[in-house]
């Protein structure tokens, strides 16, 4: 946001009103899902910290398309179990059961060891987080809470209200930046966010690891959530040329930068630039280079598919589409009128979601 802040005192305010057009016209071209992350502190990279009162809104403002936390952060010194139990079945209700619940622990140690004074050791968030994901579906189906008292957190038996809409609950998810939280997420019956994803053939085993430990999931709630979404940088336009361009002018090169610098648990490539250096900007060989090592959904529709269907192939359930912020609005929406129109009719024709089912069978 400091970039376009420079030129544009409104440029915050812009953003978030671009990105509920983005989520409404998604919903209306026949995209499933949207995800709203939590992140607090995190200049330019995001600004979503209160991302329940956005998902509240996008509640209202769209009919058809799944609506889901990418993540609320359970950890009580962050928001406080209860509040989040609480949060989740009122989305449920206000969405009449669109609302996806996905949990996690944070971007890095300048965000979450902001709310954990003296703490110093991000591998400390993993014990909070254990002692805590499997009370949410305690809260939301037993009649009064037996209560909990855990080591970060405790509370006395309570009535926790609002019970979720309907059947059952929110399908849960957890956001894994590594292999081996793909396979703790598996076996607790749990699906995955998949935030930091390399190229397709990179991940097939990670993925392929996660389907094989779910066969045997004890999951934490009512149901297993046999799920995977992948995250990737997506560009569609009517001419492979006119996506190129529009990637070499979107300023990609920026992002991993910003990622870089705020997740410092992920393991910096060897030559990688330390903050504030970025990445140069990208080449539209750059770009070709990307497209063909399969580190980019870019093209015309059938290159698109042709890309997601790669993905389908390597076992991703899903695929949420990153738009970049440097690629003007009306290109953006491009991107999601073309996918809506010409990829998802040939690659997902069940007008069911996935997690709908899973939360009918429970």
């Amino acid at each position: 946001m400091g970039k376009r802040a420079e030129t544009d005192p409104l440029a915050e305010h812009k953003a978030l009103m671009e990105e509920t057009e983005y989520v409404i016209q998604a919903d209306r071209s026949g995209f499933k899902y949207a995800w709203a992350s939590e992140h607090h502190f995190l200049e330019e990279y995001s600004h979503l910290s209160a991302s329940d009162v956005y998902l509240g809104y996008l509640a209202h403002a769209t009919e058809r398309i799944h609506l889901g936390s990418g993540i609320f952060n359970p950890l009580a010194q962050v928001n406080h179990p209860v509040k989040v139990a609480e949060k989740v079945a009122m989305l449920d209700h206000l969405t009449e059961g669109r609302f996806e619940f996905g949990s996690g622990r944070g971007a890095g140690s300048h965000e979450i060891l902001g709310f954990l004074p003296g703490i110093t050791d991000m591998n400390h968030t993993k014990e909070i987080w254990e002692e805590t994901i499997a009370e949410f579906p305690r809260m939301w189906l037993q009649d009064e809470y037996e209560g909990f008292q855990g080591k970060y957190w405790s509370l006395p038996p309570r009535k926790v209200l609002p019970k979720p809409y309907g059947k059952s609950h929110p399908a849960m998810w957890y956001a894994a930046g590594s292999p081996p939280s793909y396979a703790m997420a598996a076996r607790k019956g749990l699906g995955v966010l998949g935030f930091s994803v390399q190229k397709v053939s990179d991940m097939e085993w990670v993925l392929e690891q996660y389907k094989t430990a779910i066969v045997d999931a004890e999951p934490v709630g009512a149901f297993v959530n046999d799920n995977v979404m992948v995250t990737t940088t997506a560009i569609c336009a009517p001419t492979h040329e006119e996506a190129v361009r529009i990637a070499v002018e979107g300023d990609l090169h920026y992002l991993p930068s910003l990622v870089f610098r705020y997740h410092d648990t992920f393991p910096r490539p060897e030559g990688f630039p330390v903050w504030p250096q970025t990445l140069p900007p990208y080449t539209e060989e750059f770009i070709e280079m990307m497209i063909q090592e399969e580190l980019l959904i870019c093209g015309d529709p059938d290159e698109v598919l042709r890309q997601c269907k790669r993905w389908e192939q390597a076992g991703a359930d899903q695929i949420s589409f990153g738009l970049p912020v440097g690629v003007p609005k009306e290109e953006t929406l491009q991107t999601i009128r073309l996918v809506g129109e010409h990829v998802i009719p040939k690659i997902d024709t069940d007008p069911v979601h996935r997690t709908t089912r899973f939360r009918a069978a429970s």
